[in-house]
């Protein structure tokens, strides 16, 4: 379905930002492919689970896509998910099965797809790990597919080109109890809850960990902790967290981003980079 100038703070987590001039909800792979034949021209984005993402408070020109295709298919060998599939969800469906390795997506906020190009990871475990194959849409509305070989994976990202669209994904299927597979879920749930501001209006990691630091570290000990720019707060509970404490704006949030960046890079020495993506 195809609209224009639409509202999207709803639709992320930090539940800040502008319009967006043209936007398809894809429920389908033929919807979508005929969207981006008609759109490969322009810098379209795909929209997730709006959950590590940062849309400025003047919206955004460029076509946004997100897609309601969250499909579900087992076979002898695999497990075979759509790219609009949530994390969470592909990770309770593991576990149903009694299938291991997918513990740690049930504290990730986000889809699939997005997942597979920021290669999600958490508790020393990447997405990348049990992946065998996608399967994504070009620029020209071609469907093509590659085996993980083919992508180079590296931590919170990949090789993939930003305009491919991944429609579906293929893991490998790795038995377990039933029990200690929900056990681990609970025990990282529970991790999370503990080290986390699970409860706000925030975007999840702000900045990657650098080589041989923590993110966090660096951000407390710039005495960064608790700091406020508008609405726009670095959590205490998790300093490598921003919140949204109920009237920030985007440029709140990124101005209070870049203020930490510079302190961190002032006292450390070291140059953080955003995990979150700023449109």
């Amino acid at each position: 379905m195809l609209k224009h100038h639409v509202p999207l703070a709803p639709l992320t987590w930090f539940q800040v930002g502008g319009t967006a001039n043209t936007f398809l909800k894809a429920e389908t792979t033929e919807e979508l492919v005929y969207f981006l034949k008609q759109y490969k021209k322009q810098d379209y984005f795909v929209l997730g689970a709006g959950s590590n993402v940062l849309i400025s408070d003047a919206g955004t020109s460029r076509p946004v896509i997100k897609l309601h295709l969250h499909n579900f298919d087992i076979t002898h060998e695999s497990i075979i998910v759509d790219g609009g599939m949530l994390d969470r969800t592909l990770s309770l469906e593991m576990a149903q099965l009694g299938l291991s390795g997918f513990e740690f997506l049930s504290t990730i906020p986000g889809t699939v797809g997005g997942g597979i190009f920021m290669n999600a990871g958490a508790y020393g475990h990447e997405i990348s790990d049990h992946l065998q194959w996608i399967e994504y849409v070009n620029r020209d509305g071609d469907i093509q597919r590659l085996r993980q070989d083919q992508i180079k994976f590296s931590y919170r990202t990949s090789s993939l080109p930003r305009d491919f669209v991944i429609i579906k994904a293929a893991f490998e299927k790795r038995p377990l109890s039933k029990n200690l597979v929900f056990e681990k879920m609970a025990d990282y749930q529970k991790k999370r809850e503990e080290s986390q501001p699970v409860r706000v209006k925030t975007g999840g990691s702000t900045f990657k960990n650098p080589p041989y630091h923590k993110a966090w570290e660096l951000i407390d000990q710039s005495g960064c902790r608790g700091m406020m720019c508008g609405g726009a707060k670095v959590s205490e509970k998790h300093c490598n967290f921003l919140i949204n404490t109920g009237h920030a704006t985007a440029d709140d949030l990124k101005t209070l981003g870049t203020i930490v960046q510079e302190k961190v890079l002032k006292t450390t020495g070291v140059l953080l980079e955003w995990e979150i993506i700023c449109i």
